[in-house]
């Protein structure tokens, strides 16, 4: 007879051990990921803790591109909300005085790294740059 449970109490452990694992590093990146945001919204001006709200970050990411809150709706059309995030990206590290290959590598393929680097530099916002 087939069953689509594990059958010994290894199995069962394993699975519960990956479950754990992976729990504990998805936790690890949203915290740190939580740390870099605090940074780049308290030189932006707005309160750091928006970065622990999922949903309102994304929001506070859009206003520091120099869109308003309401673009960031543009995030739940599929193809849409790929592109418009590159775009925020890019204009967020302008913004900051990066340019277009720091913005592309280090904020929309690694983010948490990209957003420590600006987060902890001496970058200035600066919202005259995306005029």
């Amino acid at each position: 007879m087939l069953t689509s449970s594990p059958s010994s109490i290894t199995e069962q452990t394993s699975i519960f051990a990956l479950g754990g694992t992976s729990s504990l590093i998805a936790v690890a990146v949203y915290v740190l990921t939580v740390v870099a945001l605090w940074k780049v919204f308290t030189k932006a001006g707005y309160p750091g803790w928006l970065s622990i709200i999922p949903i309102v970050n994304v929001v506070f990411l859009t206003k520091i591109a120099g869109f308003s809150g309401w673009f960031a709706l543009l995030y739940l059309i599929p193809i849409v909300g790929f592109v418009f995030h590159i775009i925020v990206q890019l204009r967020i590290g302008r913004a900051f005085g990066h340019g277009w290959v720091f913005s592309l590598f280090l904020l929309v393929f690694l983010y948490i790294i990209g957003y420590l680097v600006i987060g902890f530099s001496d970058d200035r916002y600066r919202p005259e740059r995306l005029a």
